[in-house]
């Protein structure tokens, strides 16, 4: 494929905030197109990388979204949003006790209400 990766960091700075914005519209396979490329010139870009991770939840893509994940906390360990996506994705996924850990790391790293009711979530109802 020719010209994959090019483009100027212009381009990429638009198509990240058009991805944005198709995230944000319901259509998450038009975000992830986007930010293919723009991973694909910038793979080290972690916000990127998180951003294409969310389009891949929304699109209910759960094993790439778990990997997109995965690779924003290995760089981020720290990353309480990412934590708790990646619990969500787990969740979804039927993993509760992979989900468990992650809901506690982020509740643990940043002690939002959102993030501490699901620290707490348990199988039963």
């Amino acid at each position: 494929m020719a010209g994959a990766g090019s483009g100027s960091p212009e381009t990429h700075v638009i198509d990240f905030r058009a991805a944005e914005q198709l995230l944000a519209a319901r259509d998450p396979r038009g975000a992830v197109k986007l930010l293919d490329s723009v991973i694909a010139a910038h793979p080290e870009n972690t916000a990127a990388r998180l951003l294409r991770a969310r389009a891949f939840f929304a699109a209910a893509q759960l094993r790439p979204a778990a990997l997109e994940f995965e690779l924003v906390l290995e760089r981020e360990p720290d990353n309480a949003f990412a934590h708790f996506a990646l619990a969500r994705t787990h969740q979804r996924a039927g993993q509760p006790e992979r989900a468990r850990r992650h809901f506690r790391l982020a509740a643990a790293l940043d002690p939002q209400p959102e993030y501490l009711r699901a620290a707490a979530f348990e199988d039963t109802p």
